[in-house]
């Protein structure tokens, strides 16, 4: 994440976004360190950006930090360890262990997103035997007694190894605290994304994108600050509406695309006024009980609550009726597929999804791309002749 804050200096928001480029600068490795610092003998634990329970972790003492690949860094000796057909996250993962990018983390989190994912996970267990290392094998059933009694004891077992190498031990009250402090980031995160929609022209996606990322390597109390005081600031802002065309874009996003895209995108005429770009930080559709046993209401959530993405399993219902509702919350006139390159979870179903899209009438176009892409010239021309051909569309109804 190489993208400097773009708002000029008497912009109400170009304060919290040089402090939101920080954190997201150098992959996240200042904070974590200046973390460390302050909690000596404090664990910080990384995880790929789809999603990961950081809240158990902040429960016992644990700092969270989201792995989001090594962007357009060059990868010399990662692309040893994995073949070329596949994407392109593993081998900069990789990459950034062997260089020593991620020498804070005393371990790393790997959940079931894809067998890309898993092999990941045997690979970095093996060059890094010292750091714990985690395989989070979430269920895909999601009966309360079958699913949700595998999970809690997936969390458990993970509080308790952490606990060996020196977090605290998991209790209700710090549970109870930690999903406090979630769900104050899930209110701050739908103001955001209600401003968004309601005004788009005073929080660009690329924006939106840089904040919501800001909180891989923060806890959510802090993050939830940080988005409420961006939220503030773009309220201020003044202009008017552009005669852009409103999208969502759709990735199931893992392997994230590169900065530089997504600005390109806004500047073909396209508002992302939707995405899926953060998982990892924005999974939840609604608050965590804060009522009875934590752990229950944190394993209820995740069965009941958990957006529909390529990873997750969508047994009842249509797939793509969860985007049909995104589209139309949102009062979007298209949709945009972007996927990186030889993911299989999302390039798999973005068929179905383009059905959906086609029977109710969407239009959307779509591309793949990878997090070292470094020219947008042509996904740019793309976009630009979609959201033309959208206005044309519009104008014949």
């Amino acid at each position: 994440m190489t993208a400097e804050p773009t708002a000029p200096q008497n912009d109400p928001a170009a304060a919290v976004l040089k402090r939101a480029h920080a954190l997201t600068a150098d992959y996240g490795t200042a904070p974590v360190k200046a973390w460390k610092e302050k909690n000596q003998g404090g664990l910080a634990i990384g995880h790929m950006p789809i999603y990961t329970p950081r809240v158990l972790l902040e429960a016992i003492g644990v700092l969270p930090v989201a792995i989001y690949g090594a962007g357009d860094k060059d990868i010399i000796r990662g692309d040893s360890y994995f073949q070329s057909y596949i994407c392109h996250i593993p081998r900069s993962t990789i990459e950034l262990g062997l260089t020593g990018m991620l020498d804070s983390l005393d371990g790393m989190i790997f959940p079931a997103i894809c067998d890309v994912i898993r092999n990941l996970s045997g690979m970095w267990q093996m060059l890094f035997p010292k750091k714990w290392a985690a395989y989070l094998d979430l269920p895909q059933n999601f009966r309360p007694e079958v699913g949700g009694r595998f999970y809690k004891l997936e969390l458990k077992r993970m509080a308790r190894e952490l606990h060996e190498r020196g977090a605290k031990a998991l209790s209700d009250e710090g549970l109870r605290a930690a999903i406090k402090d979630e769900n104050l980031r899930r209110v701050a995160l739908d103001k955001l994304a209600a401003l968004r929609s309601d005004a788009s022209w005073r929080v660009p996606a690329s924006e939106a994108y840089l904040v919501t990322r800001a909180g891989g390597a923060i806890r959510a109390r802090e993050h939830a600050a940080l988005v409420e005081e961006y939220v503030a600031a773009a309220n201020k802002r003044s202009g008017q509406p552009k005669d852009n065309v409103r999208v969502v874009l759709v990735g199931s996003f893992c392997e994230q695309p590169p900065f530089g895209l997504i600005k390109s995108l806004e500047r073909a005429g396209c508002d992302i006024i939707s995405d899926d770009l953060q998982l990892g930080i924005d999974y939840m559709e609604g608050a965590i009980d804060e009522k009875g046993d934590p752990l229950d209401a944190l394993v209820d959530a995740f069965l009941h609550k958990g957006k529909a993405t390529a990873s997750r399993y969508i047994g009842e219902g249509r797939k793509g009726a969860a985007l049909l509702d995104q589209v139309k919350r949102a009062k979007a006139d298209g949709v945009i597929f972007a996927a990186a390159s030889f993911c299989d979870p999302a390039l798999l179903d973005q068929p179905m999804l383009e059905t959906a899209c086609e029977g109710a009438g969407i239009p959307f176009t779509s591309f793949k791309y990878a997090e070292n892409t470094g020219q947008f010239q042509v996904i740019r021309e793309q976009a630009g002749a979609f959201s033309d051909a959208v206005r044309l569309w519009e104008s014949a109804a």
